[in-house]
């Protein structure tokens, strides 16, 4: 009961698939990939293998477009066993280039969301990721202004988030995260006693999601649909709800 009486003081976003659109050029680009291979294999087995690799190489690669396209580098040595041609990996290397130049597309509301919440909390990004391609994405994005701070971590635990509110002065119980995967964003800020709000997304990768068993054990969970949902739970004043979504 304490902690729904707490004040938000300080409210942090995801940035891939919260503030713009992202795991939708990673599909696009899987789906290129297996076309490239079928002379090889056929597609279910090249995917599956493809996620396999993926999640094996997490630990040397980490996360992004630069560790994804080393996977499908590293997939298609192994399924044509060597014979894959220097031509084809220069396809998969433009495929990446294609990635990274891809426009940064906002998700509804997100911005007039953002300017509502300006002023009113300290906002922050928190977001996993290579550091080039989530400072580029930002800075591309038009909304890089809004936050009071981008904190881009390898990985999304208990103990980094703890280590990010220590730095920022701000006591978990008035800490609100805003994301779409209960595994990275929500679960392990309601793990430190924060609060946490999941806001679905159309695909999430397998990596990141959660058994419904897990989610058991957290009847806090909350799940909005839309990012201008944050507001009416926020209790902002109508009017002010009414403009931030015009």
């Amino acid at each position: 009961m304490i902690l729904e009486k707490t004040p938000i003081t300080t409210i942090a976003f995801d940035a891939d698939d919260t503030l713009w659109r992202n795991e939708d050029i990673f599909i696009h680009a899987q789906d290129e990939f297996i076309r490239l291979l079928l002379p090889y294999q056929d597609e279910i087995f090249i995917r599956d293998h493809l996620s396999e690799m993926q999640i094996s190489n997490l630990s040397h690669f980490g996360y992004g477009i630069k560790g994804f396209t080393l996977s499908m580098i590293e997939t298609a040595i192994e399924l044509t066993e060597g014979s894959v041609s220097g031509n084809e990996i220069h396809q998969i290397i433009q495929l990446a280039k294609c990635m990274l130049a891809s426009p940064v597309e906002l998700l509804d509301h997100i911005e007039t969301v953002l300017d509502q919440l300006k002023g009113q909390y300290k906002l922050l990004v928190i977001t996993k990721g290579d550091l080039l391609d989530q400072e580029s994405k930002l800075a591309r994005s038009g909304i890089a202004d809004y936050f009071d701070g981008i904190e881009i971590v390898s990985e999304k635990t208990p103990q980094i988030y703890e280590q990010i509110l220590q730095r920022y002065q701000c006591d978990a119980s008035q800490f609100l995260m805003v994301g779409n995967s209960l595994k990275s964003d929500i679960l392990p800020v309601l793990d430190i006693g924060a609060r946490a709000l999941h806001i679905s997304y159309h695909s999430t990768w397998a990596h990141e999601q959660v058994d419904e068993e897990t989610l058991k054990h957290y009847p806090q969970l909350t799940t909005l649909n839309d990012a201008s949902e944050l507001l009416d739970w926020l209790e902002l004043p109508t009017h002010q709800k009414m403009e931030a979504v015009s």
